[in-house]
């Protein structure tokens, strides 16, 4: 549905399949770790893309691989029972160590993007599932850390998405209505949540999902975040 766009103060974004574009970055880097992992075992390997619902033939995650969305404890629980260890500590520390080499593809262009919508007097977040360190690495090697004045990840002490709490931490630290705030998200983890907040919600199209499933929790679905100006001056 198109809704008519509230004044708005705030913007919070996810990071992977919105800031960055998914499976020019995450796809790339599960093939890296699936081989980096089975150490050339083939039955490792098929078992690690069964865990993370990861294509090995088309090199991509399928839609409903946990990794799209969900908090790196669950990922990390899903590749730890494929490799058949139990110290999923170790296993989530690992992948967040790898997370944080990934091979970031911007789905646009950020800096001029983010300086534009600063210079428009809005108040810049990002929330994502991720771990906060491996968001604020991210961000740093794209260059961006600074326009964002809020950034939280699944462990940052809020929750994580699709609960509001995350999205409402963002707005009651910058003393924002929720109603004039704008979750932008590329799954329906994000825009569910942005409802529960009572935000607004903007769905992208530069994550795995299409836009037959985000346009029923979005408000507007946009093709990429590069049409936000666009979208605000309509």
């Amino acid at each position: 549905m198109n809704i008519p766009v509230t004044k708005l103060d705030g913007l919070l974004f996810d990071k992977d399949g919105t800031l960055f574009d998914f499976h020019a970055t995450w796809s790339v880097w599960a093939s890296e770790l699936i081989v980096t992992l089975s150490e050339g075992d083939p039955a490792v390997a098929q078992a690690l893309s069964r865990g993370l619902d990861f294509d090995l033939e088309t090199g991509q995650f399928r839609p409903g691989s946990p990794a799209i969305a969900s908090p790196n404890r669950y990922v990390a629980e899903c590749v730890a029972g494929a490799l058949g260890r139990s110290d999923v500590d170790a296993v989530e520390d690992l992948l967040d160590y790898h997370a944080q080499q990934a091979p970031l593809a911007p789905a646009v262009p950020l800096a001029p993007l983010l300086e534009g919508l600063k210079a428009q007097g809005l108040v810049l977040g990002v929330m994502t599932n991720d771990s906060e360190a491996t968001a604020h690495a991210h961000l740093r090697a794209a260059g961006v850390d600074g326009f964002f004045d809020f950034v939280a990840g699944f462990d940052s002490g809020f929750g994580a998405k699709p609960e509001p709490g995350p999205l409402l931490a963002f707005a009651q630290a910058h003393g924002l209505a929720p109603g004039r705030v704008a979750m932008v998200g590329d799954s329906t983890h994000d825009l569910v949540a942005g409802r529960a907040a009572g935000m607004q919600t903007l769905a992208v199209l530069t994550g795995a999902a299409g836009a037959g499933e985000l346009a029923p929790f979005a408000d507007h679905v946009l093709a990429h975040i590069g049409d936000i100006p666009g979208w605000l001056s309509a």
